[in-house]
């Protein structure tokens, strides 16, 4: 097991946050735990310690918001995620991390330009089943490396303006099926090890207090406020991922 105190100072907060936002408060807030975590272990390692805290949150959060979601939209992105997941399993050791976190930046930071900057992007929209499955492919791709499916969930489903708790619940249901399915690669990649395992179970506590204060958050708070939210860390993320990329690839 970890041992370092620096690395629970990260880790705590870290797990912390990705629970609320699978609560549902601050959306791609969740982005930032990775990153977070990496101050102190490997990206690599910080991901795998992370997969069985996601499941416990995962389960926490579809409890929570347990048949509020929308289940076409969960039926347009799913077999996308399968694929995706197959194709980050298959590209884990020829992808540079910091390659695929410059593209998730710049989809969201295009994304959110394009929402702040065009107003008729701030009416609801209906996704299609090609939209729903190409998003559903780079969600899962993206939450396959660095647990980054969020922001291309978040592409896709925000324009459509759902209820925030049909919101919560759709991207609670659909990453609790998508984390689940990948413990199969994680562990055929050998991602799982004594120590991982260990400090993953001394965190779990943390899981369900960070997501039951997530959804109690969520419905203190009003419809367009979560929204706001989930575009201006959508933005900060972006730019934070553009950052991180850019350098790492600097100085490859």
């Amino acid at each position: 097991m970890i041992t370092d105190p620096f690395f629970y100072l990260c880790a705590i907060p870290a797990v912390l946050i990705f629970a609320m936002a699978k609560g549902g408060f601050g959306g791609g807030i969740a982005m930032i735990s990775v990153p977070l975590m990496s101050l102190s272990v490997p990206p690599v390692q910080a991901a795998a310690i992370l997969l069985p805290l996601l499941i416990v949150m995962d389960g926490a959060a579809i409890w929570s918001f347990r048949g509020q979601w929308s289940q076409e939209n969960i039926k347009r992105t799913l077999p996308g995620a399968m694929l995706g997941i197959i194709a980050g399993a298959f590209t884990f050791h020829y992808l540079p991390e910091a390659a695929i976190r410059l593209l998730i930046g710049f989809i969201c930071v295009i994304f959110c330009l394009n929402y702040w900057l065009r107003p008729q992007l701030k009416t609801k929209t209906e996704a299609g089943k090609i939209a729903g499955g190409f998003w559903g492919t780079i969600a899962g791709f993206t939450s396959f490396g660095i647990h980054a499916g969020g922001p291309p969930m978040s592409i896709y489903l925000l324009p459509q303006r759902l209820d925030k708790v049909e919101l919560m619940g759709t991207f609670a249901l659909f990453f609790g099926v998508v984390n689940v399915v990948k413990l199969i690669p994680y562990t055929w990649l050998g991602q799982f090890d004594y120590t991982n395992i260990l400090t993953s179970a001394v965190l779990i506590p943390l899981a369900p207090i960070g997501v039951r204060l997530g959804y109690f958050l969520l419905h203190k708070i009003s419809e367009q406020l979560v929204y706001q939210i989930c575009y201006f860390f959508l933005m900060l993320i972006g730019l934070k991922l553009i950052y991180d990329g850019g350098y790492s690839l600097l100085n490859y």
